[in-house]
């Protein structure tokens, strides 16, 4: 088990604890992160879990798959370290990751 740090857009730290497995959407919406609300559910519909990823860290994310591309791509505060939390899932080699999350989901 390790630990994700989510940084709301007034600098409020959340840390919390996560298993393998999971993604960050859901990690975030089972301990009610404010500015996570994954509408969809987790399928890459909507773009309500947007994060922005620590450049130290976004290179573990993986790479974006066409349509989260195009998701990100409506996304009005889109960074070059953006994803959607729901399409990142979470490795133990993410232990101590920080998101930044945007002052506004879609």
């Amino acid at each position: 088990m390790g630990k994700i740090i989510f940084i709301e857009h007034d600098h409020t730290e959340h840390v919390v604890e996560f298993q393998a497995g999971s993604s960050v959407m859901q990690v975030a919406v089972d301990n009610a992160i404010p500015g996570i609300d994954g509408d969809c559910g987790g399928e890459c519909a909507c773009g309500t879990c947007h994060v922005i990823v620590s450049d130290d860290w976004f290179r573990k994310t993986g790479t974006p798959g066409g349509e989260e591309e195009q998701m990100l791509s409506m996304t009005p505060e889109r960074a070059s370290s953006s994803r959607l939390g729901c399409q990142v899932v979470i490795t133990d080699e993410m232990d101590g990751m920080t998101v930044h999350l945007p002052e506004f989901q879609m």
